[in-house]
């Protein structure tokens, strides 16, 4: 009986596999550098050092390398996970500690979000990934929101935090100089 030799990936195999990875981490550059609306297929294979056919035998669209890009810079930047708040019982403490941990979220990969919200409007790939954010943010806003219970005035306290969790709102308080810890000071005023 004749002994099966494991599988090894063929060196086409890997080097299409390499060839691909290089095109999303130029696509995923190139959004970050000057944004997804400007980053053409010809700009990707440029700097995938690629032919712009050569994206589009790994790629068939637009969408689909947008989609590839999106998971791959998600995977090395991934949201900040509800579990770290979870089991804070204090509202506000629970709050402070979520918008916390967005807030750093935010510090360091400001580029890519800033990029994303200016160009979504015209770049149809980008909407559902961005649709995908914003129905995350809502769920987490819910989240902090059911904590504070049948608190006075939770008809105001609901799109406080949903605002407080936008990036748009975090980057408005960059913009103004404020430290993460003085804009946590600052948004968690607002509650209280």
């Amino acid at each position: 009986m004749e002994k099966r030799r494991p599988y090894k990936m063929s060196e086409r195999a890997k080097s299409q596999a390499e060839t691909r990875q290089k095109i999303i981490e130029a696509t995923m550059h190139l959004h970050e550098e000057i944004g997804p609306k400007n980053t053409s297929i010809s700009a990707i294979a440029e700097r995938a050092g690629v032919q712009r056919l050569t994206v589009y035998r790994h790629f068939p669209d637009e969408t689909a390398v947008f989609q590839a890009c999106t998971s791959h810079w998600l995977s090395l930047n991934p949201p900040p996970d509800p579990a770290g708040w979870e089991q804070i019982e204090d509202p506000i403490a629970k709050f402070r500690t979520a918008t916390g941990a967005f807030y750093d979220y935010y510090s360091r990969t400001w580029k890519m979000w800033a990029v994303s919200f200016r160009d979504v409007s015209e770049v149809p790939a980008l909407q559902q990934p961005m649709a995908d954010v914003a129905a995350f943010i809502d769920s987490i806003s819910r989240n902090l929101i059911a904590a504070f219970g049948d608190k006075d005035g939770k008809d105001l306290l609901a799109p406080t935090i949903r605002h407080v969790l936008h990036f748009q709102t975090w980057s408005n308080l960059q913009d103004q100089g404020l430290s993460n810890e003085e804009k946590l000071d600052l948004v968690t005023s607002w509650l209280t």
